[in-house]
């Protein structure tokens, strides 16, 4: 509905205009009462003005419009998760936990060490790896050895072929345990015979949050056990439910306003790209959003609540400023012709955009309507009515 501003200078002087018209037309009327006079007093929703108070009050003349509108509506949910942005961590080999170093909660950036685990597999495996690079050079020797005598004709293809293969075969090995080495974080280029570790450290994958601990310090895990449950803030999403009458006016890339119970000030942008199809027990749909930009404050399963105008129907509107209302009423002047005005009762409905929906609104059809100036109207018409 329409909000009303200061009354301007011009739209006093205006009052005072229709005010001392109305007082002359009175005082003529008692001089000369005709009929058109007798009538126009009688009607209580006419009035009629003077050229010059047409002027200063700046009436402009519309009529009804068809259009199509929107209503917002306020709809809740919860924030959720992308399952694509929920990680289960574990270790890539077993062993025993030997620290934890975050909580349920905390923050962390991608590289960050979250636990460390120890067992004496990761010695075996450096030890295999050494092992495997000091036979592959006696092997590499060899080989070249079996090459040079069998194009000499000095050893038979059969010696050639099986030094081949056991040289291709520790390359194989030595590059399969370098690999091993790497998914666990240790550089293979740092074991030697003289350096070796024990233990290792689980790095995080990506920037997020603990969302879970699965482990306690000194329990064993295998490679399969989750360590943590790690969420990814990129993918929180907003689950909101819809009543199935609003649902058929929202379509995939809708944008809409989030926010909290806590902020309702601070809001989240987000897109709707998601519309489960189905409506449940309680009437509503559900449809999902994601955020335009990363909000780490929003958490999985929090409360939220979202503005989202929504495409209703074509309606027949006018201008916010044709329609005023007074005492809980709404009203719009007609323009009869001659500067005489009628105002009419009407049932407004939304307002988006500069325009107010006015329901049941075919009497108007085709008719002057005022679209600017209608309150300085209201205000003479009843100025005139407690006279």
């Amino acid at each position: 509905m329409i909000h009303y501003r200061i009354v301007l200078i011009s739209c006093i002087a205006a009052f005072s205009l229709l005010a001392g018209a109305c007082g002359t037309n009175k005082d003529k009327s008692a001089d000369k009462p005709g009929k058109e006079q007798v009538k126009e007093q009688s009607e209580e929703d006419l009035i009629r003005l003077s050229a010059e108070q047409v002027r200063l009050i700046g009436l402009k003349i519309g009529s009804l419009q068809n259009r199509a509108m929107e209503q917002r509506v306020k709809l809740n949910g919860k924030v959720d998760i992308a399952p694509s942005h929920i990680s289960a961590l574990s270790a890539m080999i077993g062993g025993h936990i030997t620290a934890i170093q975050v909580l349920p909660g905390t923050k962390f950036s991608k590289g960050h060490a979250l636990a460390r685990i120890e067992d004496h597999s990761f010695i075996q495996l450096q030890q295999d790896y050494l092992v495997s690079k000091a036979q592959i050079v006696a092997a590499r020797l060899n080989y070249e050895r079996q090459r040079q005598l069998n194009e000499n004709k000095a050893s038979s293809d059969k010696e050639l072929q099986i030094a081949e293969a056991d040289y291709k075969t520790l390359l194989a090995t030595l590059k399969a345990l370098e690999e091993k080495l790497k998914l666990i974080h240790i550089d293979p280029a740092a074991v030697s015979a003289h350096h070796m570790v024990r233990s290792i450290n689980i790095y995080a994958p990506f920037s997020g949050i603990v969302s879970k601990v699965f482990v306690k310090t000194g329990q064993y895990i295998a490679p399969s056990d989750p360590i943590f449950e790690l969420i990814d803030p990129k993918g929180l999403l907003i689950n909101l439910k819809v009543f199935e009458n609003d649902i058929s006016g929202i379509g995939i890339g809708q944008l809409l306003q989030a926010y909290t119970n806590q902020g309702p000030d601070k809001k989240y942008a987000a897109k709707v790209v998601s519309i489960v199809p189905g409506i449940d027990a309680d009437g509503a749909a559900s449809i999902i959003a994601k955020l335009e930009q990363p909000a780490p404050e929003l958490m999985n399963g929090m409360y939220i609540n979202a503005d989202l105008d929504i495409l209703r129907y074509d309606a027949e509107v006018l201008p916010d400023s044709a329609v005023v209302a007074y005492e809980g009423k709404s009203y719009v002047f007609e323009a009869l012709g001659q500067n005489l005005f009628k105002m009419h009762e009407v049932r407004s409905g939304t307002s988006a955009d500069g325009f107010t929906v006015v329901e049941h609104a075919g009497f108007l059809k085709d008719k002057q309507i005022v679209a600017y100036g209608a309150y300085s109207l209201l205000m003479a018409i009843k100025n005139k009515a407690e006279e």
